[in-house]
């Protein structure tokens, strides 16, 4: 029979016990050793029933049990040490507070973190992939930091699905009901008690009510809107059923809630605990674009027009994007977007036209018909940025449409290569053996905050001890694999007496190559079977055998990725390789917490340049485990042979895709076959494997302080965050008006602006050359219109040239008025340009609006260059 209600009956603690209650409900126990194995021993069979969540633990433990406890002297001391850890750690001073007082600037009072998925812990699952796994790092880093961030998603009542496999290996889809009372939430509540809501107007007069769930993610409160209250429609309450699914609607309406009911729930969050307002609010990826919108209807309320309360959001705003195609971005129809915002919808008295004009594709290459949530988020922010410095360059060629007449180098988005937080992905036999060596403090230190000094101490640890650590964990990881392996065939319609074979299913000893990912085609999950019986031999190598673990999930609604998914469990299902090769369904952070360090190679193969960063392999790396990938996101980068092997790529030589991953496919086997394989198992002094051992020695000094999501937020506050506070600071009323004035003034009278006539003379040139060391002598007559010379800046561009005269490298000098204006208008402009590069070398002019708050010259978009009438110096080339 099911029950027609559910509810959560909680255990009463007893009063010594009491500090057990904010230990499980403050999610630092997810990257804290001693939190983690506290809980352990209060029952260790229980702990593991439970998935390693504490709420559910406490739950389940007996009465008896607990007043044993309650009178255990020891296990109360360990309790209390914890307890004082975790206040000391919410209250004491920390890196970011340190930055105030060495800073003349005082940096944002806060950060609001929007993301549409976070993975904080298994024991919340409200993430898919990469994305939410980023997230969650960001905040677990800066809470390690002190940096006063709060994050803001959605709480899916069934967040992403949990995959298993049919007999034949197809992926099936489940999605269990998640109940927030039985997770590490509680609800935001008023001062009598009742629960905080925030509602939304939706077309038809009806509303869309949302309850807001808060997690402490150590000292980083995050908040989670969730739609299923009693008071919604079916179709409202269903807004926050799942992690990217749905129609378009659905995901509009998601990503509404988000955007808008995100502001509106900081700004109840704040109220009722006196938490600073945002300074800053950071949009992580397109999703919750909307915030920017909910941001100009509060200023509208306190009296500024729509173009004032754009530049105040723009200054403070900054906007991340983790997607190289195109194809990744969420997209909608003009229409639907006017629906929701017309008269009977949200933001009133907010002209929808100035809402659709933010996120149209009104750019060459465009479909002017649709609502790009990208291109909003770019035109409501400020500052952007990519995840990898080859993602911030696709970026800036992806959306330099929005940027005409500048070239790609120059569109206004930078790059902070993504990180990990160490202390959620590094294995605690790799920490144990880092506290060895210098101390537990120090090695907390160089997990959470970095610094090359704290991790130089790995050269110091001996070879045998490095040996012997990878081993255990490929020895842990073997008995991960079969557990799971096991489980999965018994889903599969399997039974007990047919898988004898899995006791032998991979070798402690044998070279172990993971990989894990989602599965949409550019990640290629199947290039390993490009040429299936090379594979097997390198599986059954008698002297030099390799095993591999691959996981991953395909989206629901990919048949393509499923068939991928299959197409690598049937050949994982071969009689001949199975023990060598597996596949694991049901990929998530407590699987990836043992894969990680379990593997001696970590394999990455997408289609360069589509991954925007691939932070897998940094978690491998934290662990001693050696690359191999191709040169994209973040190992482009930092690729070096001390510590790794990149894969050839063939973009470019091989238009034809089949081709290119047969020649990849190809160098990937020569590259396990000549130099991965043979490294591992080539013995040196002591039988152990020595240059094998220094590679993984070299992965830790050199790549352990790059990849920490400490360096990646201490980057974001430096670069980003405070200036965005600066900006934010700046762009009071009056002065957002008297910048959106300027602006509006300065596009009305663009047409006006020309560059007439350049001159130049080098005092050496002869037949077109010069000497290096020399100087031009530039004389410029501009035309401006009806702007004057405070209003714009003018700029010599020059640099080497290739042989279409195209410029790269390009350097910048400005030019300085000399006269005007004349009697048509013109202003002449003059100014040296060093000649400090030898070969071919050209140079151009050009004019930009210039402000004293603008964050770029680019930053309208508009830009007035010479044409071919213009003179003879115009671009003169120097060869």
């Amino acid at each position: 029979m099911k029950a027609i209600r559910r509810f959560t009956v909680r255990p009463v603690l007893p009063d010594p016990l009491r500090p057990l209650s904010d230990l499980a409900r403050n999610l630092r126990w997810s990257w804290h050793t001693d939190t983690r194995e506290l809980f352990q021993s209060i029952d260790p069979d229980g702990w593991h029933a439970s998935a390693e969540d504490p709420v559910r633990l406490l739950g389940t433990v007996s009465a008896e049990r607990l007043a044993a406890l309650a009178q255990d002297r020891r296990f109360l001391r360990r309790l209390q040490a914890v307890a004082d850890d975790l206040a000391d750690y919410l209250g004491g001073r920390r890196w970011y507070q340190n930055q105030q007082n060495r800073q003349g600037t005082e940096p944002p009072t806060a950060i609001a973190y929007f993301s549409p998925e976070f993975g904080v812990t298994a024991a919340l699952p409200q993430y898919s992939g990469g994305l939410g796994i980023l997230a969650g790092d960001h905040l677990k880093a800066a809470s390690d930091l002190g940096v006063p961030l709060i994050g803001v998603g959605l709480l899916y009542r069934h967040g992403y699905f949990r995959q298993s496999l049919s007999r034949d290996g197809w992926q099936q889809e489940h999605y269990p009901v998640l109940d927030p009372n039985e997770l590490p939430v509680s609800l935001l509540r008023e001062a009598d008690g009742t629960p905080c809501r925030i509602s939304l107007a939706l077309p038809g007069g009806r509303s869309l009510h949302a309850n807001i769930w808060q997690a402490h993610v150590g000292r980083v409160p995050l908040l989670m809107l969730d739609s299923d209250v009693e008071e919604n429609g079916p179709g409202e309450r269903d807004v926050t059923d799942r992690l990217y699914g749905g129609g378009s609607e659905h995901r509009l309406l998601q990503e509404m809630l988000l955007g808008i009911g995100g502001v509106r729930a900081v700004r109840s969050y704040c109220r009722l605990t006196h938490h600073p307002e945002p300074e800053v609010f950071h949009t992580n990826e397109g999703h919750a674009g909307f915030l920017g919108l909910e941001r100009i209807r509060e200023l509208g309320t306190q009296g500024l027009d729509f173009d004032s309360a754009l530049e105040s959001v723009r200054a403070g705003t900054l906007f991340t994007t983790h997607t190289p195609v195109p194809a990744g971005i969420d997209r909608f129809d003009r229409e639907l977007v006017a629906r929701h915002f017309g008269h009977d919808g949200e933001l009133p008295g907010v002209d929808v036209e100035r809402v659709l004009a933010l996120g149209m594709e009104t750019y060459p290459g465009g479909e002017p018909n649709l609502f790009n949530m990208a291109v909003m988020g770019l035109r409501l922010a400020q500052r952007a940025n990519g995840v990898s410095t080859l993602h911030g360059s696709v970026s800036r060629g992806m959306f330099a449409g929005l940027w005409p007449g500048f070239d790609p180098d120059e569109v206004p988005i930078t790059s902070v290569t993504n990180g990990v937080h160490a202390p959620t992905w590094v294995a605690p036999e790799v920490v144990r053996l880092g506290a060895q060596q210098i101390g537990a403090g120090r090695t907390e230190d160089a997990l959470s905050v970095g610094g090359s000094p704290r991790w130089d101490a790995v050269a110091d640890i001996g070879d045998a001890e490095i040996w012997d650590l990878r081993r255990t964990l490929r020895e842990n990881l073997v008995h991960e694999v079969r557990g799971r392996l096991r489980a999965s065939w018994l889903q599969r319609g399997a039974v007990d007496a047919e898988l004898g074979w899995i006791d032998g299913v991979l070798d402690p000893d044998v070279l172990t190559i993971g990989f894990a990912r989602r599965v949409p085609s550019y990640k290629r999950l199947t290039l390993m079977l490009r040429d299936r019986d090379r594979l097997m031999e390198l599986l059954l190598h008698p002297e030099r055998p390799i095993q591999i673990v691959v996981a991953g999930k395909a989206h629901p609604a990919d048949d393509g990725g499923k068939r991928l998914v299959q197409e690598l469990v049937r050949f994982a299902d071969d009689p001949r390789v199975r023990h060598r090769i597996v596949f694991l369904p049901d990929y998530g952070m407590r699987m990836a917490q043992k894969l990680y360090p379990g593997c001696d190679v970590w394999l990455n193969n997408p289609l360069r340049p589509l991954e925007a960063c691939g932070t897998s392999g940094m978690k491998a790396a934290l662990n001693g485990c050696l690359n191999l990938s191709v040169l994209d996101g973040w190992w482009d980068e930092w690729f070096e042979p001390d510590f790794g092997w990149a894969i050839p790529t063939a973009d470019g030589a091989a238009a034809d895709e089949d081709r290119r991953d047969d020649l990849e496919a190809n160098a990937l086997y020569e590259l396990i076959e000549q130099r991965v394989a043979p490294r591992f198992y080539e013995k040196g002094r002591a039988q152990l494997p020595d240059r094998w051992i220094q590679m993984v020695r070299q992965t830790l000094v050199t790549l352990g302080p790059k990849v920490l999501a400490g360096r990646m937020v201490r980057e974001y506050v430096e670069r980003l965050y405070a200036p965005a506070a600066l900006a934010h600071r700046a762009l009071g009323p009056s002065t957002a008006r008297e910048l959106a004035a300027w602006k509006s003034r300065v596009r009305a009278a663009w047409p006006g602006v020309a560059v007439d006539h350049v001159e130049a003379v080098a005092a050496t040139a002869v037949n077109g050359t010069a000497e290096l060391g020399s100087t031009l002598s530039l004389r410029v007559r501009a035309g401006l219109g009806d702007l004057g010379p405070e209003d714009v800046e003018v700029q010599a561009v020059a640099g080497r040239v290739d042989s279409e005269d195209r410029i790269t490298g390009a350097q910048t000098f400005p030019l300085k008025p000399a006269s005007g204006p004349d009697l048509e208008g013109r202003w002449t402009y003059e100014g040296p340009l060093a000649l400090d590069r030898t070969g071919p070398y050209g140079y151009t002019v050009r004019v930009l609006p210039a402000h004293r708050l603008l964050a770029s010259g680019a930053d309208l978009g508009l830009v007035a260059l010479p044409t071919e009438a213009t003179g003879e110096g115009a671009g003169v080339l120097m060869r």
